[in-house]
């Protein structure tokens, strides 16, 4: 495969030492660990995406990611070194809405195999509020009928963060999507390096099962709550909240660098009040302050609920799963489940 040498940025360098090295070798994805390789070598876009080359491609190949270790991926900027490193890659695993710069550096790149993950499993519009549907929806139309819902051409626009009315990209973290997406990870896997096929679609199987594990210990464990509300900082669990039958009211609506109105705050000190609602969820890789504030001002507890964007040293676990088992105990208190 393509043998290259990885840049990085003296100011990427600087942030991953502050990190400390168990950032940078917690995942070998980290894209300061990368280095030249004769493996199939895959650039994943951020964490999640690159979590899935992982496991799906195990000892075939070598992951490389975009979004250093505590970076917010939705302000990610590409650097020149950046995309002459897309250009010299085998495959590009990415989820096209999240990361505008990500989407245009990899649709004007030559790299042989795109794989847009977003087109691997249906997406829906989620805004500030969402969920509130009950957990058979989901049950009864499973993962078939969702499977292979191509996005229309056309479409590209609505995956944006900069409305709410856009297409959700958080699929992630609904482990029936993220299931669904690792299978086609698999075949696109299988398809661009054939030598190793077979163990692609082995591993894709082995994970896309852990996650339907994962699935039904949501499933489970939600199942007995005496609330169904949950206030987050922005609208990153919405789908989450449609397979579980909850609702998610956010603070900020996809982007969660935009701000809240004075008129959104005094909705959500009403939601809270109305619905039993206990806690305001913060994330590791965003300021706490505006959940902080809300809490403070409408009596409410605070906690973290991982959108999982990246792994650090403050995540609650040192990989995709471990950090789904902390969100899960989170919301299990926070929603009184018994």
């Amino acid at each position: 495969m393509n043998v290259r040498r990885h840049h990085i940025s003296a100011a990427a360098l600087a942030a991953a030492t502050a990190l400390g090295l168990g950032t940078l070798t917690a995942c070998s994805s980290d894209s300061a660990a990368a280095g030249n390789t004769d493996k199939f070598d895959v650039v994943a876009s951020f964490y999640p995406m690159a979590f899935l080359a992982e496991q799906i491609g195990g000892e075939h190949v070598n992951v490389t990611s975009l979004t250093q270790p505590g970076q917010e991926p939705h302000d990610l900027e590409i650097s020149a070194k950046q995309t002459a490193q897309l250009q010299e890659s085998d495959a590009a695993l990415y989820l096209k809405g999240l990361q505008p710069t990500v989407d245009e550096a990899v649709g004007q790149s030559e790299v042989k195999t795109k794989i847009d993950a977003s087109t691997l499993t249906s997406l829906e519009e989620h805004g500030a509020e969402s969920g509130g549907h009950e957990e058979e929806h989901a049950d009864e139309h499973g993962a078939e009928e969702e499977h292979g819902h191509e996005e229309e051409p056309g479409h590209e626009d609505e995956h944006g963060h900069e409305g709410e009315g856009g297409k959700d990209p958080h699929i992630w973290l609904d482990p029936v999507k993220y299931a669904e997406v690792a299978e086609g990870v698999g075949k696109a896997f299988a398809k661009a390096d054939p030598d190793h096929a077979a163990d692609y679609e082995k591993n894709a199987e082995a994970l896309a099962g852990k996650l339907n594990d994962l699935n039904t210990e949501f499933r489970t464990g939600l199942k007995d709550r005496k609330t169904d509300v949950f206030i987050t900082t922005h609208a990153a669990f919405g789908y989450l909240a449609e397979r579980y039958g909850l609702t998610e009211e956010a603070i900020s609506g996809l982007d969660p660098e935009s701000e809240p109105s004075g008129a959104r705050v005094k909705e959500l000190q009403r939601t809270a009040k109305a619905d039993g609602a206990t806690t305001v969820f913060y994330e590791t890789l965003v300021s706490d302050k505006t959940a902080k504030t809300l809490a403070g001002d409408a009596g409410l507890r605070t906690d973290v609920l991982d959108p999982i964007e990246g792994i650090t040293d403050s995540s609650r676990g040192d990989d995709y799963f471990q950090v789904m088992e902390a969100n899960l105990k989170a919301l299990r208190t926070a929603l009184g489940a018994k």
